[in-house]
């Protein structure tokens, strides 16, 4: 059929045509952003899921919702080795300059935009351009400790964005990758908000360990966020999502074909859109035939490895590509760290370094005490298609 009209969108971080299976959280989100404009308490969000399950498309579609219903939108992305205040500071330069303009919250935006030029210094932040006329306040957010300045900030912010009658979201992506004392002075920043009924909300997305992580930083965050958790779609949101983008497109796809696509997927967002996708393309058409999605599997999986899986294992060491080996091996997760040691011929305790780099660098993750899974959905089944191919 014609590529021109393929309705599918496999790539990191682009919207599907249909975002079948998450209505609830997008109206969560529509009613938290609703009530923080009004000055009724909410609680801000942490989505939690795999790679490919749609984490960043759902951080889009929130930011839309919120601009929609009238607040300020700062999206960022965690990188690995950034600090927070680095990472936020031009974020909220950009919304207190937005909300000087507002006669009515004027004063105290100024007043936060002075306090930001003293977390800046602090900070060793380099500023781009000149605030004219615009002075460090002495005292405010300049005392070096993110987890005393950040919620000073944060409360200039908010009286600001409540005298203009805003809202500000803070959208993050990546959230794994802060550090411990980063995560705890976000986590305090926005307990604050909350205690203070500020209009200011985060909505975090990152791994399953997130929430972990949230509750050792501050033992408060289990009560502070709702933890949404994005996975596989059922079968029946993974048919619509598929389905309804071909009949919108004035094609078909048959019911034997749509199953196949479905089941053998597993419902993953990624390997649905991406199979879906490949399907298209080689069809004759009007319609998607078994036989067309048969003929695609192997070209999809080639797609999928070049990609998808083949950029994740090229992050990691031999040593490292020997230990999620070895994982895969022992068949599907959840995995018994003392099967691995075992597996491998070593004592676990050998193996900890190992562990940990392949955990900072988000290809695996601690499920329970002593086990680890993989963050890539049917990354296992990857490694085994490479058999000794792999280095």
């Amino acid at each position: 059929m014609d590529p021109y009209r393929n309705p599918f969108a496999p790539g990191a971080g682009s919207r599907p045509p249909e975002l079948a299976g998450r209505d609830k959280i997008l109206e969560n989100a529509r009613i938290s952003c609703g009530r923080a404009i009004l000055g009724r308490n909410t609680r801000s969000m942490m989505l939690l899921g795999l790679r490919g399950t749609g984490k960043t498309v759902l951080l889009n579609e929130i930011a839309r919702v919120a601009e929609e219903e009238g607040l300020l939108v700062s999206k960022v992305e965690a990188p690995e080795h950034e600090s927070l205040a680095r990472l936020l500071y031009p974020q909220m330069r950009k919304v207190m300059r937005s909300l000087s303009g507002v006669e009515a919250a004027k004063h105290i935006a100024v007043r936060g935009l002075q306090g930001l030029r003293g977390f800046a210094a602090i900070f060793r932040i380099e500023v781009a351009g000149v605030e004219v006329g615009v002075e460090p306040e002495p005292g405010l957010a300049d005392s070096g400790d993110l987890q005393y300045d950040l919620p000073e900030l944060f409360s200039v912010i908010g009286r600001a964005a409540k005298a203009a009658g805003r809202g500000w979201i803070l959208l993050i992506d990546e959230v794994q990758y802060l550090s411990d004392a980063d995560l705890s002075a976000l986590i305090v920043s926005i307990h604050r908000m909350s205690q203070e009924g500020l209009p200011i909300l985060l909505v975090g997305a990152g791994l399953p360990q997130v929430a972990r992580l949230a509750g050792e930083a501050k033992s408060y965050a289990e009560r502070l966020f709702l933890y949404p958790g994005l996975g596989a779609l059922d079968s029946v949101d993974a048919a619509q999502a598929v389905e309804k983008p071909v009949i919108e497109e004035d094609a078909s796809i048959a019911p034997d074909a749509l199953a196949t696509i479905v089941e053998r997927t597993r419902g993953y967002p990624f390997f649905l859109q991406e199979w879906a996708s490949i399907a298209w393309n080689n069809a004759e058409g009007p319609q998607i035939t078994a036989e067309d999605v048969n003929h695609s599997y192997a070209e999809t999986l080639a797609t999928l490895d070049a990609g998808f899986f083949r950029v994740r294992l090229d992050r990691l060491t031999k040593a490292e590509v020997q230990f999620v080996k070895t994982m895969s091996d022992l068949g599907d997760g959840p995995y018994a760290m003392a099967d691995i040691a075992k597996a491998m011929g070593r004592a676990q305790s050998s193996l900890g370094p190992t562990r940990a780099k392949i955990i900072a660098k988000g290809m695996i993750y601690s499920t329970d005490h002593g086990y680890l899974d993989f963050t890539v959905p049917l990354f296992a089944d990857y490694m085994r298609r490479q058999g000794g191919a792999l280095p």
